[in-house]
């Protein structure tokens, strides 16, 4: 198949426009020189806005994971404790992350449920540097309840590090009104990116936090903030130049259409999914409490009787639409349709019209048609 005829449903990397990829042609230039500073600094601003933060911003040459590591590594400290809230796949990539670093206190759910408070809470009254948590948990389709955390952990004097991969540039975050310490992103989500970037939002409080002698060298955050601090703003370690171009076309589409209307088209998007799925009696993944809410970026479901989703994904791939299955031991049961970034609303109709069609071939539906018109009247409000 010919990749240029593939459509990307999956939650992320994302479908890169034209206009992005061709940002990533112009020539090298100086990355300490004046054109790579505004470069820089003009992502810094637009970033600014879409984290709703007054913190520094920097942006590593890495993937969301090294923004994560650069997060902890620089905070924790071996006998430190780190609660860290696991709900999913991307919570526990971030729990067996901190326990390189500190000391790990593991907050476990299913995978798909909702987080319980009242044990965070009481974890906290014990003690802890920090909390991390992933904000929306790409691989159940989860949004978890970060403004309380957020609130919870300042109560108890604790630092919150959340990973905001899924969820800024496509969802309401906010920050500071949060009390987010460290949030991340990854280029290639919502941001609507080429994969090879992460963008992070640092406190002071969680500068005042880095007083380990061994910090991380290429992910050390100081080094990050010392860079960016000169008159021509900088990055520590030379940049993927190209990549940065890339971002900041990306930015600039982003600034274009708005933030606000931005969040409701996402919003409108993952409502359209969740429609089709009712009318074609598909379950929804997640398990909701009065903390949480489905993924406006990326829709879990479970995988109809009779009907391993790896089949559902490889019938799909026949039509040139990737979709994602689950991941670990979720693998075969549940499949995921990501609508973030540039995902259009045409994109989510042609998919969920396609696994229409594989599902009445299957038996899984007895007729054509109730799934796209539940979707439709959702995108025509």
């Amino acid at each position: 198949m010919d990749l240029e005829d593939n459509l990307l449903m999956m939650p992320g990397p994302v479908p890169v426009p034209p206009r992005v990829l061709r940002a990533m042609s112009k020539p090298m230039i100086n990355h300490r020189g004046a054109q790579f500073s505004a470069i820089y600094d003009d992502c810094r601003r637009i970033l600014a806005d879409i984290f709703k933060t007054e913190n520094d911003i920097f942006v590593l040459s890495g993937s969301g994971t090294a923004s994560m590591e650069a997060a902890v590594g620089c905070i924790a400290d071996k006998d430190d404790r780190i609660i860290s809230i696991e709900n999913g796949k991307f919570g526990e990539r971030f729990k067996d992350l901190a326990s390189r670093y500190g000391s790990v206190v593991p907050l476990e759910f299913e995978w798909g449920t909702s987080v319980d408070l009242d044990p965070l809470e009481a974890q906290l009254q014990e003690g802890a540097k920090a909390v991390t948590m992933v904000h929306n948990e790409t691989s159940t389709g989860i949004l978890n309840p970060a403004e309380q955390v957020g609130k919870l952990a300042k109560k108890y004097g604790s630092l919150f590090i959340m990973d905001g991969v899924t969820s800024l540039g496509g969802d309401d975050v906010f920050v500071d009104d949060w009390g987010v310490d460290v949030a991340v992103v990854g280029s290639q989500k919502c941001i609507g990116a080429p994969p090879g970037l992460s963008m992070l939002s640092v406190s002071e409080a969680a500068f005042d936090a880095m007083k380990k002698e061994n910090l991380p060298y290429y992910l050390d955050l100081k080094a990050c903030k010392k860079s960016a601090d000169k008159e021509k703003t900088q990055t520590p370690y030379t940049p993927a130049i190209p990549l940065f171009y890339a971002l900041q076309e990306s930015l600039h589409i982003i600034e274009e259409e708005g933030m606000d209307a931005r969040i409701e088209r996402h919003h409108k998007g993952a409502a359209a999914v969740r429609a089709a799925m009712d009318a074609m009696g598909i379950e929804m993944f997640p398990q909701l409490n009065e903390y949480s809410a489905y993924s406006n970026t990326v829709s879990a479901m479970k995988a109809p009787a009779g009907m391993d989703s790896e089949t559902l994904k490889k019938e799909m791939m026949k039509s040139g639409i990737t979709i994602a299955g689950g991941q670990a031991h979720l693998k075969g049961k549940i499949f995921r349709i990501g609508s973030m970034a540039n995902v259009s609303y045409r994109d989510i109709l042609s998919t969920l019209q396609q696994i229409e069609v594989v599902f009445k071939k299957s038996g899984v539906v007895s007729e054509l048609g109730p799934a796209t018109e539940a979707a439709i009247e959702v995108l025509c409000k």
